[in-house]
């Protein structure tokens, strides 16, 4: 027997029709959305939960659900009406009434963490897809260790023409199509129609051809024809790739006088254009009204999820990998993390290396990764510059997904975007490398996941002009500033390798928000080498060399905090009394009460050090304070030149302190 359900073609056609009444009369009420697609894929979202999803609305975390992805986020009311229908206990009828008005969960695109069943934030076109790729990759790499008893599910997506023209769903479906993500399947929107107008205008690509390519199957039928669709899923579902659908559809299905028109993609109907809709579908209910039988088709879907759910739950307690299985899913045991790092940082602090940031993250991620049986590694083709892989990671291989460590390919974007899927899913705790430059390939992704507040960890090195001669192109003098912008974002920099194993501690304990460690490719000398048990890094920013009366303070971050201590002491053998403070996370500062900025900052004259821009030094300099770093772009030389050459040394810094004083 299949999945698909044995079902009255007309209850099904009802289904169908109570998510475009939904969807046009929400958009109505608002007089604003987006009502073209959810009408369009009303069918194909239906045939898809009816006879093929698995999910328990009175438990959206299970973890063993199918995940359902809305990549084409302005199409969201397509999702509260399925959320609705389904009976979720946060979505009633007035939710809907409210759609996209402040305070509601019902938000213009679907919000993740505002409602239940919203797997992933979309709206950003091409981030849906690519997320998805994450969580079918974490389907398939939690399946290798704990089996189909426990984990058993698919990711679904429907895209639309949008998604499928940014440039990340390529790095995506290259991604998913080497692995042979079978569990990931893609019903395409196939509408032709964008904003502008028809696609035909910006596009010409053959797109089932584009994902044959990338190995995945592909597929093409009538989205309106019900029987087709039932019969492309249950086929995908069997096939040993990844699977796109192509779904033939009219946008704004039903409404008679504007569908297959771009008039319809992003506006209300209007109320002659709603009434001629509702006599076209048949629909004579008033707005916002759902008849019993309706209801009843929709939550025997939700029922049948529950029986399923139940079942796996039996599995579970039954399970010897049980306890295993729930720890992998429970926040990071903090005490245990907490004395490997504390013992590490001793050791540290005894034998003082001097090693680059990104040499003192690898070694740090030994322990991480050797305390944590979750994390997950991983590097868009710069693994061995990123130092992100540890002893004992294997590789994740096509059909072999065992392994904790993830070859991205050169794909920042489609990286960063796996990884927040990766994290949504649940089970594992990814982080991944590229150089800090390439921060801005990975941008919209990691401005994700400082939204949906996913706590992944990137790691990016050669942060500043120190990594010399590669030039310019690779010298992020402006990034750490525009990644301090961001809100709900760590940023590290750390000093040495005692701060760098702090950094780590704090990334990988956090619940609710991404960090970023921006480090050297430069050997860079250990400053801590007093033992302290407490993470000072956890401050943000703290005294590193004390004086008893300040005449001035030094602040600076990662490499230049070695230039700021041996300014300090030539400004000592001059009678100038200078402390010295290490600022690695400008944003944990900014959450340390006023009176503790006020001591560690003081009154003295202050001046800043950083190889980047000024700019997001507002928090630790005053505007007559001084500081000492980038105005500009780079150059390609040996990074001792570079930083002689932009003045960024420890005899500027006392020429300038000689000033303030």
């Amino acid at each position: 027997m299949t999945l698909q359900q044995t079902i009255s073609t007309s209850t099904e056609d009802q289904m169908a029709n109570a998510i475009r009444a939904l969807a046009m009369d929400a958009v109505q009420a608002a007089n604003s959305g987006h009502p073209g697609a959810p009408m369009g894929m009303a069918d194909v979202a239906t045939v898809l939960f009816n006879r093929f999803m698995t999910l328990d609305p009175k438990d959206p975390s299970w973890a063993d659900r199918d995940r359902f992805v809305m990549s084409a986020g302005h199409g969201s009311m397509l999702v509260y009406a399925i959320n609705h229908l389904l009976g979720y206990d946060d979505m009633p009828m007035d939710q809907l009434r409210r759609f996209r008005q402040l305070g509601s969960r019902t938000a213009g695109h679907p919000e993740y963490g505002h409602a239940k069943g919203i797997e992933t934030t979309t709206g950003p076109l091409g981030q849906g897809i690519s997320t998805a790729v994450g969580m079918a990759l974490a389907e398939r790499m939690m399946n290798a260790r704990f089996g189909d008893d426990l984990v058993d599910h698919y990711t679904y997506v429907i895209a639309g023409d949008g998604c499928l023209m940014e440039g990340i769903s390529h790095e995506a479906i290259d991604l998913a199509g080497h692995l042979g993500l079978s569990r990931l399947i893609v019903l395409w929107d196939d509408n032709g129609i964008t904003i502008d107008g028809g696609t035909d205008l910006s596009t010409s690509t053959n797109q089932l051809a584009r994902f044959a390519a990338a190995g995945w199957h592909v597929a093409s039928v009538d989205g309106h024809d019900k029987t087709a669709v039932a019969a492309a899923l249950e086929t995908a579902r069997a096939e040993a790739s990844p699977s796109l659908i192509a779904c033939k559809t009219i946008i704004g299905f039903g409404a008679p006088n504007k569908q297959g028109s771009h008039d319809v993609h992003g506006a209300p109907l209007g109320d002659a254009e709603i009434a001629a809709a509702r006599e076209t579908l048949g629909w004579t209910h008033a707005p916002f009204e759902i008849p019993p039988e309706v209801y009843d088709g929709w939550r025997a879907v939700a029922a049948r999820g529950a029986d399923a759910r139940s079942a796996w739950a039996r599995r579970l307690a039954d399970s010897p990998d049980a306890w295993t299985f729930r720890a992998a899913h429970a926040p990071v045991d903090d005490a245990s993390l907490d004395a490997a790092i504390t013992a590490y940082k001793h050791r540290l602090s005894s034998d003082a290396p001097k090693v680059a940031t990104r040499k003192a993250s690898e070694m740090a991620l030994e322990i991480v990764n050797g305390t944590l049986p979750n994390t997950v590694g991983g590097s868009a083709d710069l693994t061995g510059s990123n130092n992100t892989k540890t002893r004992g990671q294997a590789p994740v291989k096509p059909g072999d997904y065992a392994g904790s460590y993830i070859h991205y390919g050169i794909r920042e974007h489609g990286m960063a975007a796996a990884m927040n899927g990766i994290a949504l899913h649940g089970g594992l705790k990814p982080y991944g490398g590229t150089f800090l430059a390439f921060a801005d390939y990975c941008r919209p992704a990691m401005r994700l996941s400082s939204l949906m507040g996913l706590p992944v960890v990137y790691v990016m090195t050669h942060d500043s002009i120190g990594l010399g001669e590669d030039g310019p192109t690779h010298q992020p003098v402006e990034t750490i500033a525009s990644l301090r912008a961001m809100p709900n974002h760590l940023v590290f920099r750390p000093c040495d390798a005692v701060e760098t194993a702090e950094a780590w501690q704090i990334a990988m304990t956090q619940t609710a928000r991404p960090s970023t460690l921006a480090l050297s490719r430069q050997g860079l000398p250990t400053v801590r080498t007093r033992h302290t048990e407490a993470n000072l890094t956890a401050r943000g920013a703290y005294v590193l060399r004390d004086v008893a009366r300040r005449d001035l303070t030094l602040i600076a971050t990662g490499s230049e905090v070695e230039i700021a201590l041996a300014a300090s002491e030539a400004l000592a053998a001059e009678g100038i009394a200078v402390a010295v403070v290490s600022a690695p996370c400008f944003e944990l500062f900014a959450e340390a009460t006023p009176e503790q900025r006020a001591a560690v900052l003081g009154d003295a004259p202050r001046i800043g050090i950083e190889a980047a821009i000024r700019q997001g030094w507002d928090l630790m300099l005053r505007p007559e304070d001084g500081f000492i770093g980038m105005t500009g772009f780079g150059a390609s030389a040996p990074a001792p030149e570079l930083y002689r050459h932009f003045g960024i040394t420890a005899d500027a810094v006392a020429a300038l302190a000689r000033q303030l004083v």
